[in-house]
């Protein structure tokens, strides 16, 4: 499917950040919100050696329509790891 297609319009924000992250430290709700902490494992100096952290590194905020929107692509893209498939999947264009 083609960008034009598809009815998306696509801009380069180069300071958007990545974020990393290996769990979720924890999780909540607040009038309606959802409220998930993501955290990472650092290595931290220490003395001689090396111990390893955790770290908060961001603070995920949506509503429950966007987070139902992002359980179903991350079903999606747990089944194209899965079946071994390599190809980005376009969605549809957000919707207000």
């Amino acid at each position: 499917m083609s960008l034009a297609k598809s009815g998306v319009t696509i801009s380069a924000i180069e300071q958007a950040p990545f974020i990393y992250f290996d769990g979720v430290s924890c999780f909540g709700q607040h009038n309606g919100s959802i409220q998930i902490e993501l955290a990472a494992h650092v290595l931290v100096p220490d003395g001689g050696g090396v111990k390893i952290d955790v770290i908060q590194t961001a603070h995920f905020r949506c509503s429950q329509s966007a987070a139902l929107l992002l359980r179903d692509v991350l079903d999606k893209t747990l089944a194209m790891v899965q079946k071994g498939q390599s190809e980005a999947q376009l969605i549809s264009p957000l919707k207000n």
